[in-house]
């Protein structure tokens, strides 16, 4: 390699790091699990970096973007969104951001539905009850009950890459299923999974016909026993369809009192505030949330009203905290890989240096030829 790359990383990403150094690349990494100052990054990329590896935690502005200028050639980021990066100024300051979509998909959308399950059957309250040293006695409906999750209704907002996944998974629990996407509707998938079902009727691997259909968000919120949002941040002004509180009062109202909400997209597609009112006055029956509209979740959120404790899951932004998705060095299992070869395409050139052509790189109508 004729260049010594020298790169900044706001976390250490494992295994990939070790990588890197042995391509030659000159790796610091912030040693601690907090992000770091943004002072801090701005002055590192002031001296002199060439690639810089991010986290969502990490701002990356014009500010971080003009003292990389004429040396930051490319920031790299382990996670799927890139709310932190203003994107305008990336493209003013030429300079290509990454992110590591599609291999996350898998664990999403099973934490998503491990989430629903542990809501609904109520496994947080049995086990406080458990360790608590309550269990008196065994009854058929007292203290609780919980609510099954096979054969039931589930709404899926957003059918992207993991709101497909979630239809897959949601499959093997014989759901019905009302899909919600504005922008992106896959129905040659959902004409497959209709026709999974049908077989798995006809050869008597399920006892009563399933279905799939999409519809519009109201019938979806009306309908479902069970609502699963996987749809992407976009706010006033950036989208003809703005998915920013989302679930607001209005949306939570029309949901039945007896359905269950996760989020494990973007905080910020629901109104928290009105969120803590819909389970304090039992609009709806409970939430769980991975994703919140500040984070780290604040000492003061109404979320965290003991009035409202069983009813509402809150779980620290970790539903791709698997063991392979999170850290794997393949960049077609592992977040961490995917970062690193999106580093290394832009850094090293690939693809012909064509920016526009590395599949990684997100921001790639700023380099356009």
């Amino acid at each position: 390699m004729s260049k010594k790359f020298r790169v900044f990383a706001t976390c250490d990403i494992g295994e990939s790091i070790d990588l890197l150094r042995q391509r030659g690349y000159e790796v610091e990494v912030y040693p601690q699990p907090e992000a770091p100052p943004k002072k801090l990054i701005v002055d590192k990329v002031k001296s002199g970096i060439d690639g810089l590896i991010t986290t969502l935690r990490d701002p990356i502005d014009a500010e971080v973007l003009e003292a990389g200028k004429g040396t930051l050639k490319v920031v790299a980021q382990i996670a799927v969104g890139f709310d932190n990066i203003n994107r305008a100024d990336a493209n003013r300051y030429k300079v290509p951001f990454t992110h590591t979509a599609d291999v996350l998909t898998e664990a999403t959308a099973e934490f998503a539905f491990f989430m629903l399950g542990a809501l609904a059957r109520k496994l947080w309250t049995a086990e406080h009850l458990t360790r608590n040293n309550q269990w008196g006695y065994w009854h058929p409906y007292l203290p609780f009950l919980g609510d099954e999750v096979t054969g039931k209704t589930i709404a899926i907002i957003g059918t992207g890459r993991i709101g497909l996944a979630m239809i897959k998974k949601c499959t093997g629990f014989d759901m019905n299923m009302l899909c919600y996407d504005p922008a992106y509707q896959n129905h040659d998938y959902v004409k497959a999974i209709q026709e999974m079902k049908d077989l798995r009727h006809a050869r008597g691997i399920c006892r009563e016909k399933t279905w799939i259909k999409y519809t519009t968000l109201e019938d979806a919120l009306t309908g479902a026993d069970f609502v699963s949002v996987h749809v992407p941040l976009l706010r006033e002004g950036e989208s003809t369809t703005p998915t920013y509180h989302l679930f607001n009062e209005r949306t939570l109202r029309i949901m039945k009192p007896t359905a269950y909400l996760a989020n494990t997209s973007r905080g910020p597609v629901v109104d928290e505030a009105a969120l803590a009112r819909a389970l304090k006055e039992k609009w709806i029956a409970g939430a769980a949330l991975d994703v919140y509209e500040k984070e780290p979740l604040p000492p003061d959120s109404p979320l965290r009203d003991p009035e409202i404790e069983d009813r509402c899951r809150l779980l620290p932004h970790f539903a791709s905290a698997a063991r392979i998705t999170r850290l794997s060095t393949d960049p077609n299992k592992g977040m961490a890989g995917r970062c690193a070869q999106g580093l290394i395409d832009v850094l090293e050139g690939n693809y012909g240096g064509d920016v526009s052509k590395m599949p990684y790189v997100v921001n790639k109508e700023a380099f356009a030829k």
